[in-house]
């Protein structure tokens, strides 16, 4: 069992750990994380690493600059998404996020930044080449409240998709989830568009770590797990995904039927 778990499951080729609480399952995922970069820098002298942005993602991350014995300075990281016409100067921008909580506390050496002011049309095909060049190693992602992956929201959701990056019109949801979680005063000031990372790039990573804590999640994880695999939920693709652990709660878990 790992250490902090209090259950262990496979759903089809998903591996799920339930911690007791957001803490335990935050250092377990930090650590996990943090040895596949390990394991990369080793065989490669370098590491790649994805990583999603939020309010679940906040402790996670601060337990991953807490991890000892990873050369930060030989990891390149990437992020999933961003708000089209945003800059960094925005407080909602993923940039700005990616400055403040990952690339500076954990001193990444090269960090490599979506810009939602550039042309819609170039930034996808530019941060798609990227990261041709620079396969992922992990992918630290979350669950949207819709069952989103990255800004892969149902609507515009495809496990097969042809690109790797691409613009999105935004749901309904998902622009409430941005002002639920105080980004927006409204949902009419949150972009109707953004650039994401498609779900064929992100499970296109060696190691795929779904970290979603709190009982916001507790129905797309419900969703994801126990309905069907399909695009009305994105997350439930990663089911079949035997590389990709999702790391749990007690209230993120709490209406699942996999208790011992």
């Amino acid at each position: 069992m790992t250490p902090g778990a209090v259950l262990e499951r496979t759903v089809d080729a998903l591996q799920v750990r339930v911690f007791g609480d957001s803490d335990a399952l935050a250092r377990a995922a930090a650590a996990d994380a943090a040895e596949a970069l390990r394991a990369a820098i080793r065989a490669r002298g370098t590491g790649n690493a994805m990583f999603a942005s939020g309010n679940s993602q906040l402790r996670f991350l601060r337990w991953l600059a807490d991890v000892e014995g990873v050369d930060w300075s030989r990891v390149r990281g990437f992020h999933m998404d961003e708000y089209v016409g945003i800059g960094n100067d925005h407080p909602a921008s993923f940039r700005r996020y990616m400055e403040e909580h990952v690339a500076r506390p954990l001193r990444i050496g090269d960090f490599h930044y979506l810009d939602g002011t550039a042309d819609p049309v170039e930034e996808p095909a530019r941060y798609a080449d990227l990261l041709r060049q620079f396969p992922i190693d992990v992918c630290c992602l979350g669950i949207g409240e819709n069952g989103h992956l990255a800004f892969n929201d149902p609507p515009v959701a495809q496990f097969d998709d042809p690109v790797d990056v691409k613009v999105v019109t935004l749901d309904d949801a998902c622009r409430r989830q941005q002002v639920g979680e105080g980004h927006f005063a409204s949902v009419d000031s949150v972009p109707a568009h953004a650039i994401t990372v498609t779900i064929a790039a992100l499970l296109r990573a060696d190691r795929v770590l779904a970290i979603v804590p709190d009982v916001r999640k507790r129905e797309p994880v419900r969703n994801a797990l126990a309905g069907p695999i399909s695009t009305a939920c994105p997350a439930s693709i990663l089911r079949r995904a035997p590389y990709a652990t999702l790391y749990l709660d007690r209230e993120s878990s709490s209406l699942l039927d996999i208790r011992e």
